[in-house]
């Protein structure tokens, strides 16, 4: 089979299977050889780059780095709707779309109006090839890269009966609930502001410059409305129903209803069970269904007369602030919290808000005793909004941000520029010291699940450990027997904890098998600040071994794909830090893994023995993984940064201008990737 049928075959079973999986709920094929299908088409491509489809599915991944998104006119401007947000408006709208109809019979259709970013996605021979943002309703940015990364997204329509092949979509762009929460716990764990609600999430994905750090924040988009010049509808209900067929994801909420009753019936009925919903809304929008009675009504010169957006107010309730205390995380952040008198609120108890830092309680200006307003952002975090001037109290007191630690009473600092306050005391702080354990030992780190429930806490508190490494020097008889009152922080309730048998087994036995963990886990489980996840999984896979990183330069850290400054510059100084070399030093020493796991060695001859090699850019015949095994399999050595002791730098498509530069300044030979080839055929 040739390269050409064969990427065609992928990229159509691919995209089947794909369809299959999120529009029909039916799984065709196994997760693993899904990926091997997918291996085996990114490196078809990287071959025969010329023969890439638009509809590839291996753009859903990203990585390719769009410096400025281009302005695109809208064919069909994406004009506002008009919003009420109580039930005589509606009437009211509805009785001038009597009017206008003079008297015809009419229906609506009643759609979830989900909050995120506007999008207007365009498809020609059933293929996208472009998706513009709303912008200013007249122009948008085209962030096509960024929105392929959705895998709910057809990029080529499977099944085309009822749909013309060219054609505009227009769609709501949306962080799911629980790709928010992953990111915000993310946050907290490299000691970031979280962000405060889904929308601004996406909004702020969406526009990212790096189409792979797009794909990794889990956007989804649901599609609302069908354009073309062409009338294939007669209905707006036909156009969602053909939409769903043909693979889009048309949230199933919507409903047909033939009066402004059913209107206010359905807006009463999701007034409460939409917080039930995978992500955030804000409002109900109802349109008429008919499109020639669309045509008769017309528009202002800013809405539509057919269509209004009715908006659910906020759930805001009053309740009282009766004292603020001081968290300290183990960034040794501060964070004010303040506790009030339990409200119910979106469906859920709310004890809690965090107040993020010392400016935003000047900003709000309260004091503990007021009554203040409390909201859920995006429906989610519980945030206080102000204070209730209709129940003022006559005992208040000034809330005074603390100087010294609350938990060490260690004097606290504030970096020039940051809103945040931390504790210094890192090594000592009793909160830090158990927060970067509980980081170490967590399902993403080092996966020791044995020791939850409050067992850590025991542990730390019988003297048993100090800090992660104690883990590893625990035995049995040192902790059988140990017992705690734990207090469910969830429940409230209180319940003994005792190091039983099974109990101390379990936890031994997880401890040993951490030891297995790669190198990326165990790079992310130390906790440099700003390093997350990922962060660790790209700096793992870039210099292979802690020995490398802890002697890499800021040049080289920002050479690793996705590292900014702020992270390069908080990875030197963790290196530079003798009590965290002491400590990677003593966690190696437990047996962690300070490698990346080792390819199977293969070796082809000795022909670059003592020549050390970097590369940059892309290239015809190699993926990066390729090119770094060929090197090393041919007796080379590959090195992570341009210095003079540089021998080859490989230049492909796209290289660094900064590698390139800097290679020529010290005269390393920079090569192309055949003269690469060329050095193999020495005898």
């Amino acid at each position: 089979m040739t390269p050409q049928l064969r990427i065609n075959e992928l990229t159509d079973l691919l995209n089947l299977y794909t369809f299959k999986y999120y529009q029909e709920n039916e799984s065709l094929i196994s997760d693993q050889d899904f990926d091997l299908m997918l291996k085996e088409l990114e490196k078809l491509e990287s071959q025969y780059p010329d023969l890439i489809r638009s509809d590839s599915p291996t753009s859903r991944v990203g990585g390719t780095i769009t410096k400025n998104f281009e302005s695109v006119v809208h064919k069909y401007p994406m004009l506002s709707l008009s919003n009420t947000y109580n039930e005589q408006e509606l009437i009211e709208w509805d009785e001038r779309i009597q009017k206008g109809l003079n008297g015809a019979a009419y229906e609506y259709i009643c759609e979830q109006k989900f909050d995120g970013i506007s999008l207007s996605i365009s498809f020609e021979n059933g293929k996208m090839v472009r998706a513009v943002t709303r912008g200013d309703g007249a122009k948008g940015d085209d962030i096509t890269l960024n929105v392929k990364t959705i895998k709910t997204m057809p990029l080529s329509l499977q099944k085309i009966a009822d749909l013309p092949q060219n054609f505009e979509i227009r769609g709501e762009g949306f962080m799911p609930f629980t790709a928010f929460e992953r990111l915000n716990s993310e946050r907290a764990d490299n000691g970031e502001a979280l962000l405060a609600n889904p929308r601004n999430a996406a909004s702020g994905a969406f526009k990212m410059q790096d189409s792979g750090e797009v794909a990794k924040r889990g956007l989804d988009a649901y599609i609302y409305q069908f354009l073309t010049d062409e009338e294939i509808f007669k209905t707006h209900e036909e156009s969602l129903l053909a939409l769903r067929k043909s693979g889009f994801n048309v949230s199933e909420t919507w409903a047909k209803v033939v009066d402004i009753q059913g209107v206010i019936d359905y807006i009463n009925f999701w007034k409460t069970k939409r917080h039930d919903l995978p992500s955030a809304t804000d409002g109900i929008v109802i349109k008429l269904n008919d499109y020639a009675q669309r045509e008769d009504l017309g528009f202002t010169s800013k809405s539509p007369r057919w269509a209004i957006s009715y908006k659910y107010k906020a759930e805001s309730k009053s309740t009282l602030l009766k004292a603020v205390t001081f968290q300290v995380g183990r960034t040794g952040a501060i964070t004010p919290v303040g506790e009030l008198e339990p409200i119910e609120l979106a469906m859920t108890t709310v004890k809690r808000a965090t107040l993020h830092n010392a400016d935003e309680i000047v900003r709000l200006g309260i004091k503990t005793g007021d009554y203040v307003f409390v909201e859920k952002a995006g429906e989610i975090i519980p945030k206080i909004t102000g204070i209730d001037a209709s129940k003022a109290t006559l005992i208040t007191e000034e809330i005074k941000f603390p100087t010294h630690c609350p938990a060490c009473k260690s004097e606290l600092y504030r970096n020039e520029g940051e809103a945040a306050t931390f504790c210094p005391n890192v090594a000592a702080c009793p909160p830090q010291v158990k927060g970067r354990i509980e980081h170490f030992i967590q399902r993403k780190a080092m996966n020791i699940d044995s020791l939850g429930e409050g067992k850590l806490e025991i542990l730390y508190d019988n003297n048993q450990i100090k800090d992660a490494t104690d883990l590893y020097s625990l035995t049995y008889e040192r902790i059988i027997g140990l017992e705690k009152n734990h207090v469910d922080e969830a429940t409230g309730k209180e319940r003994k904890v005792s190091f039983k048998e099974k109990t101390v087994q379990n936890i031994l036995e997880g401890i040993e098998k951490s030891k297995a963990q790669p190198f990326s886990k165990v790079l992310y489980s130390i906790g440099i600040r700003f390093v997350g996840e990922n962060t660790a999984k790209n700096l793992a896979a870039y210099f292979k071994k802690i020995d490398a990183l802890k002697s890499a330069n800021y040049e080289e850290l920002r050479a690793v794909p996705d590292i900014g400054e702020r992270t390069a510059q908080s990875v030197l100084a963790y290196f530079q830090d003798e009590e965290s070399l002491n400590y990677i030093e003593r966690l190696r020493a437990a047996g962690l893994q300070f490698e990346a796991e080792n390819q199977v060695e293969i070796v082809e001859s000795n022909v670059l023995e003592g020549k050390m090699f970097l590369y940059t850019g892309t290239f015809k015949n190699y993926s990066r993984e390729e090119i770094e095994i060929k090197i090393e399999a041919n007796g080379g050595k590959l090195v992570s940064g341009v210095s003079k002791k540089l021998d080859f730098l490989i230049v492909g498509e796209g290289a660094g201008p900064s590698k390139l530069a800097k290679a020529e300044q010290l005269g390393v030979k920079m090569i192309s990737e055949e003269e690469f080839d060329e050095l193999m055929k020495v005898e």
